[in-house]
């Protein structure tokens, strides 16, 4: 894309989301992810009612009466945006690519997140970690993120999550909230998954297109697999066939759920022309 496209459709993105995030999903997401813990603010005196725990008595000893501890909540937190760019994400038959339904998806979470003054990180990934953006606050930093994402050179490679999310374990020491986007069409260690969510807040988004579950019959066929190169010719004439590989296609799925359960994690499944912010506004409640 020229640089003026790759502008216009940050900012129809940025229009879009801002949207949805404002009429929706911003007071969810302050309401599920309530931060750290609580912070001292300020010393009042005391009112009937206050919490007996929260005297401060050496300000209540030096004045003669009653004062408390104001505390408040330690709002800041840090998301993480992982992006899978492997050449599978490079592909939709819908109105949208995959990896530009993930850069609209990334949008929401990101100003759900500046709305709470949240910083946003980015991770791009494919065989290999390809890019980092350090965590941020801002619009601005949110666009940049949308730009990073539409803009990737997606590669023609076996895409590794669980070496992706061990890079940003190491990273990140401290407990932050993950969001993975992919279309995990690709293998991985279960047991990585397990230790992140751990560790991490963390939520799988499948983003995938209606055709990668089935194929139509369009007679014989070369299928080229985007991310290997491998090529192979098919009769998807054949009934038999077809349904072969609708039913492997839901297999991959159901053990794709049974792993993110098993990890106590969550995994959304989110087809392309789909609105999904019903299905953040729904995770959010949950949390």
């Amino acid at each position: 894309m020229q640089i003026k496209d790759i502008v216009k459709k940050v900012k129809q993105i940025e229009i879009r989301t801002r949207r949805k995030t404002e009429a929706s999903l911003m007071g969810q997401y302050h309401s599920a992810f309530k931060g750290q813990g609580m912070t001292f603010s300020e010393v009042r005196p005391y009112q009937f009612g206050d919490e007996i725990r929260r005297i401060d008595w050496n300000k209540t000893a030096r004045f003669r009466e009653p004062f408390v501890k104001v505390m408040e909540e330690e709002r800041e937190l840090t998301m993480m945006i992982l992006v899978d760019i492997s050449a599978s994400m490079d592909y939709g038959t819908k109105t949208q690519l995959k990896r530009e339904y993930a850069a609209e998806i990334a949008a929401s979470l990101g100003f759900s997140a500046a709305g709470d003054n949240d910083k946003v990180g980015l991770i791009l990934f494919a065989d290999k970690v390809y890019k980092v953006v350090p965590p941020q606050k801002g619009r601005k930093h949110i666009l940049s993120i949308i730009s990073h994402i539409l803009t990737a050179d997606y590669i023609p490679a076996v895409s590794k999550i669980d070496k992706t999310l061990e890079y940003m374990m190491g990273i990140f020491k401290r407990k932050s909230l993950v969001f993975l986007l992919s279309d995990f069409e690709d293998e991985y260690d279960s047991k990585t998954l397990r230790v992140a969510s751990k560790k991490h807040q963390l939520l799988g988004m499948r983003i995938y297109d209606e055709k990668d579950n089935e194929i139509p019959d369009v007679g014989y066929a070369l299928l080229n697999d985007a991310e290997t190169g491998k090529k192979i010719w098919v009769n998807t004439s054949s009934a038999r066939w077809r349904y072969t590989f609708a039913e492997a296609q839901k297999q991959k799925v159901r053990m794709l759920e049974e792993d993110f359960a098993n990890s106590s994690a969550e995994l959304l499944n989110i087809s392309t022309g789909t609105d999904y912010s019903k299905l953040l506004y729904n995770y959010f409640q949950r949390k």
